[in-house]
């Protein structure tokens, strides 16, 4: 299908300028994006793709879902930014929808997940008065310096040592997990199922285990959802399969339909820990972003989209399964594809057959579409998948 407009934008030049004028920290593919809607996205040249990545887990509702479009087109003409010196009615009202959600306490405001994972250790030292932080192998928190030690690969943290580095140990190890854990220790990172790391879903029993080892030593436990949240492991959080609250949640990507919004949340014995003064942000959970989350999780609720990605998560796993894989791993629209395949190269096949997917290693693939996708487009990702093999 074929755009009845095209872009005025031409791809090379765009590379060039994009190479004199931006810092070269990403690895891009060979595509400009202009366009999106649903699970669809479309390039300068007009041409349509399925979008298998999402913005990273970020689009749960969809490319420019409709109701989200509305709600930041009202609020841009009502009210866009004030600070936070001043009281402002979404705020609050989203702050209470989180705290239904995931039944915490106390919601504070930032624009990004590596910024919820830095207000999360900050609370920590805050609460406990430790430094020292436990997370597993294969972990990613983010990028800033605090969050980024206690980001596992050894290729993001070694350029910018010395850091407040975290004691790692394996995921889904509860004895490791618990000779690891001290009085000494403040705080114990876990993502319920590792994404960045190519969807490594833990045993029952895991987090169960973790939260009793954090509760005898007097550590605090932190769950970073920031891409498992809002429906994407079909639950609302990653957490909910397990049962197991957390002291600390840490949410981003999907939770402002495509703006940059990210949530730290706490229990109230932990929150009361920082006072005015403490912790701060100038853009953080501005009237914009508040309404577009808002809205965002309104349609999730609209939409049954959390029941939607378990049935279409088990849709996909059942269809990938066909492809005959080294291993499948995943729970709802968040799935890992380990294949006998250079995955790199697998990338840029799909892309040339109008498909975007995500390696996360040499030989592993994760898919994460929108929460809307159909069986008709996941048969044409797997298909894709299947031909580019």
């Amino acid at each position: 299908m074929q755009l009845e407009f095209m872009s005025l934008i031409d791809k090379n030049e765009m590379k060039k300028r994009d190479a004199e004028a931006i810092f070269q920290t990403y690895a891009r593919q060979d595509v400009v994006l202009v366009r999106g809607a649903g699970a669809k996205v479309w390039d300068s040249e007009g041409k349509e793709y399925l979008d298998f990545v999402a913005g990273i887990a970020v689009n749960n509702v969809g490319h420019c879902h409709p109701d989200v479009v509305e709600a930041i087109a009202r609020q841009a003409e009502t009210l866009i930014h004030t600070s936070n010196l001043y009281y402002t009615e979404n705020q609050v009202l989203l702050a209470e929808e989180l705290k239904r959600l995931t039944g915490m306490n106390r919601a504070y405001f930032c624009n990004s997940g590596a910024e919820s994972v830095e207000a999360a250790l900050k609370l920590t030292r805050r609460a406990t008065g430790k430094a020292m932080i436990v997370a597993a192998e294969r972990a990613f928190h983010g990028r800033t310096l605090g969050a980024l030690g206690a980001t596992y690969k050894a290729a993001y943290r070694e350029p910018f040592r010395p850091l407040n580095e975290a004691v790692f140990v394996p995921y889904n190890d509860p004895e490791a997990l618990k000779a690891a854990v001290t009085k000494d220790t403040g705080a114990v990172i876990l993502e319920p199922i590792q994404g960045e790391a190519g969807v490594y879903v833990p045993d029952p029993g895991y987090l169960k285990a973790a939260r009793q080892i954090c509760d005898d030593a007097g550590a605090l436990l932190i769950f970073d959802e920031v891409q498992t949240g809002f429906g994407r492991t079909g639950r609302w959080f990653a957490k909910d399969y397990s049962g197991v609250q957390p002291d600390i949640i840490t949410l981003a990507k999907a939770l402002a339909g495509g703006l940059p919004m990210g949530a730290m949340l706490a229990q109230e014995r932990v929150s009361e820990a920082f006072q005015r003064g403490d912790h701060g942000s100038t853009f953080a959970g501005g009237a914009l972003v508040s309404a577009a989350a808002l809205a965002t999780i309104e349609v999730i609720k609209k939409e049954r989209l959390v029941q939607r990605s378990e049935e279409m998560g088990a849709y996909l796993c059942t269809e990938l399964k066909k492809l005959g894989p080294r291993e499948i791993r995943g729970q709802g629209l968040m799935v890992g594809l380990d294949l006998d395949a250079d995955c790199k190269i697998l990338v840029e096949k799909a892309l040339q057959k109008g498909v975007l997917i995500n390696s996360t290693g040499d030989h592993t693939i994760r898919l994460i579409p929108p929460l809307v996708v159909t069986r008709d487009q996941i048969d044409r990702v797997v298909k894709v998948i299947g031909e580019s093999l």
